[in-house]
């Protein structure tokens, strides 16, 4: 991949966000409700305190003329502040950063290390008692519900055994790596099941194709060993479409696991999105959501260079 690739990529991305921004941007104050909307079945405030709140927020300009000074004063790093708490969003927002890349990178991690090696496996086996199993434990861990497993998993091992903590990133008073090695299990188990499965199955899928071929059929007749046939010759050319789904999903974890975060109450940016949606915090619900689109449009970047690394025929002009 050149340079002047990469260039041009980046400079795509620019009205790009453009665009999304715009957009996010009207939805967000064209749906019902707003941040005054708390105060208004307040009998101690008076319809004159409500107007004056909104002309301090800038919410009594007109649409276009908001989106223009939100965007001018988001390009120059200056997000504003929380309508909730007061505080500045660009603060809050990387406070919540860690904690996600935490728990997003840790379930990402276990999710590459457990889905890959059990969808090779299951392909190799394919037919077999165990490729059986792995698919409805693969069909069971894609439809079942997450936040009901994660409530099952939490009342087992919390409640019921008291083996690990119901919630939080960490104790009150200790805050060590293993006090938070242990908050860490169970949120970043329950966010894995999903990747794990999903995941297994596409390079179960895409191992099978590829194992089908000509080219791999020519190695064994030249009696290559199997493990160098699979891994080398056949898993290789199969992680092409993998990767795809994995950056993808990469992303998501990135901007936030609501449900997850919520259940665990993990103070991560999918716990402030949902804090910000009810509170109608729009300077917080904005920056979350172009960090988001940039996670989004970052790993699609970054996808295209894996591809370039795996395929060495793959070029980019």
């Amino acid at each position: 991949m050149n340079f002047s690739y990469l260039t041009r990529r980046a400079l795509v991305t620019i009205p790009l966000l453009l665009g999304v921004s715009l957009i996010l941007f009207f939805v967000l104050h064209l749906a019902p409700g707003g941040p005054t909307d708390v105060y208004a079945d307040n009998p101690s405030v008076s319809p004159a305190a409500l107007e004056n709140l909104k002309r301090e927020l800038g919410l009594d300009q007109p649409l276009p003329l908001q989106y223009v000074r939100w965007l001018a004063a988001f390009a120059r790093g200056e997000w504003g502040f929380s309508i909730r708490s007061g505080q500045p969003v660009l603060e809050t927002a990387l406070e919540r950063v860690v904690p996600t890349l935490f728990l997003g990178g840790t379930s990402f991690v276990l999710a590459l290390l457990l889905a890959i090696p059990l969808g090779i496996f299951s392909a190799l086996k394919r037919y077999s008692a165990t490729d059986y199993v792995f698919t409805f434990v693969s069909f069971l861990g894609i439809s079942m519900p997450i936040f009901w497993l994660a409530l099952m998993l939490q009342a087992l091992f919390a409640v019921n055994l008291r083996w690990l903590p119901s919630a939080g990133l960490e104790t009150i008073g200790d805050g060590g790596f293993l006090d938070r090695l242990r908050h860490l299990i169970l949120p970043a188990s329950i966010l894995a099941v999903a990747n794990i499965a999903s995941w297994g199955r596409f390079v179960r899928s895409s191992m099978l194709d590829v194992l089908g071929l000509d080219y791999i059929r020519t190695a064994r007749a030249k009696g290559l060993s199997e493990r160098l046939v699979t891994y080398r010759h056949g898993f290789r050319n199969a992680l092409i479409p993998v990767v795809t789904i994995i950056a993808l999903d990469f992303a998501g974890i990135l901007s936030g696991a609501v449900i997850t975060e919520t259940i665990f109450a993990w103070p991560g940016m999918g716990r402030l999105f949902i804090e910000a949606m009810n509170g109608r915090d729009y300077p917080v619900l904005m920056a979350l959501l172009m960090i988001g689109s940039v996670a989004l449009v970052f790993t699609n970047l970054l996808t295209d260079l894996v591809y370039s690394l795996i395929d060495p025929r793959i070029r980019y002009e």
